[in-house]
């Protein structure tokens, strides 16, 4: 696993902070975000195509918009991968 830190919240208190890493080696995105209340939770899943509520294995989170620039640079180095 090649896991490469990307960024994190730039206004992050250091304890809650959204952080977003590229995994080159899996061509994967990793997030650690906010969970989303019940309500958010419930209407992603109603909203959603696939059948069911979010498995366990699986997370909806929330990412702040001002870490876009993060999400692309993530974006970016997994598809710089995928090139070699």
């Amino acid at each position: 696993m090649a896991v490469v830190f990307v960024g994190i919240d730039p206004d992050t208190d250091r304890d809650h902070c959204p952080t977003v890493w590229a995994d080159t080696e899996a061509q994967e995105i990793l997030f650690q975000g906010w969970k989303p209340d019940a309500e958010t939770q419930a209407q992603c899943e109603q909203t959603s195509p696939a059948n069911g509520s979010v498995p366990d294995g699986e997370a909806i989170i929330r990412i702040p918009a001002r870490m876009i620039p993060l999400l692309r640079e993530a974006c970016d180095a997994v598809e710089r991968a995928q090139l070699r």
